[in-house]
């Protein structure tokens, strides 16, 4: 592999939205990506200094940093910092991916690429999906990232499948999985919920679990509209469906649209939602 050095700026949202909000986000740090670019390209490394202190190197939670070929990480204009003179090649996600190796090689074979990682988003403080862009400049590769607060409707579906599948496998054992952090049923602003068709009741909530076992049947939304009835009326009839309401995303602290796909699984509602800023 060609040694490379690595440019990198971080940012927060999603490849797979493609909500306004989320194009407007990748917009955001791929223009941030330009601008890097071509100062580089007429500064050279003297374009370091710029990266770091320059407001017009950051936009919002957007920053600039350098890796070096070897590895080490050069200069960083944001919490990387933390990493500047160490050796971050075999740096790995939370999924044990070695992300920064996949960029370097990449650059090295293609000139630029995309790659997607899980890493913590200290503005939240909890760990969310992260897409960088990247593009090779000489002997340097210069690279933009942004946060995924918000998993998309298919992701939502996939999950609701797979709850589905766990609840007709394991019963009432599988609520332990869905109201688990790390069972595998709560990732980024997704979860699990599950109501009683007869008692009304909530089983399980991977976000709320002060819900847990409390009658929701009166349960409303933020416009204060009761939602529950209606999901389970749908259910007992169809067996199936899906709903549009607004409730607090766990990811950013607001409320939001969110619609919800659910199916019924004997006499329980199975449910998860996608939120749509």
């Amino acid at each position: 592999m060609n040694p490379l050095n690595v440019l990198f700026a971080t940012s927060s949202l999603s490849s797979a939205d493609t909500s306004p909000t989320a194009a407007a986000n990748a917009e955001r740090a791929q223009a941030l990506l330009e601008r890097a670019v071509t100062y580089y390209q007429a500064k050279g490394e003297a374009a370091f200094t710029a990266f770091y202190r320059d407001e017009e190197f950051r936009d919002g939670e957007l920053y600039v940093y350098v890796l070096g070929g070897d590895g080490l990480m050069l200069m960083s204009g944001g919490p990387s910092s933390v990493l500047i003179g160490r050796d971050v090649r075999e740096l790995r996600d939370t999924e044990d991916k070695p992300f920064m190796r996949e960029i370097l090689e990449t650059a090295a074979a293609n000139g630029s690429g995309v790659v997607e990682y899980r890493w913590l988003n200290p503005q939240h403080v909890r760990v969310e999906r992260k897409i960088a862009y990247f593009r090779a400049v000489g002997d340097r590769v210069l690279v933009t990232g942004y946060y995924v607060p918000r998993a998309s409707a298919e992701q939502a579906k996939a999950m609701l499948w797979r709850a589905v599948h766990e609840l007709k496998q394991s019963g009432a054992k599988a609520f332990d999985r869905f109201n688990d952090l790390n069972g595998g049923f709560v990732q980024d602003d997704l979860y699990v919920f599950v109501v009683g068709l007869d008692d009304r009741r909530m089983h399980a909530h991977g976000a709320q679990p002060s819900l847990i076992a409390s009658d929701v049947r009166h349960l409303t939304d933020a416009d204060d509209k009761p939602f529950i009835p209606t999901m389970v009326d749908i259910a007992k009839t169809r067996g199936e469906g899906e709903l549009d309401y607004r409730w607090k995303n766990p990811v950013t602290g607001q409320e939001e649209n969110k619609r919800t796909y659910f199916q019924r699984v004997d006499n329980y509602l199975v449910a998860v939602g996608a939120y749509q800023p």
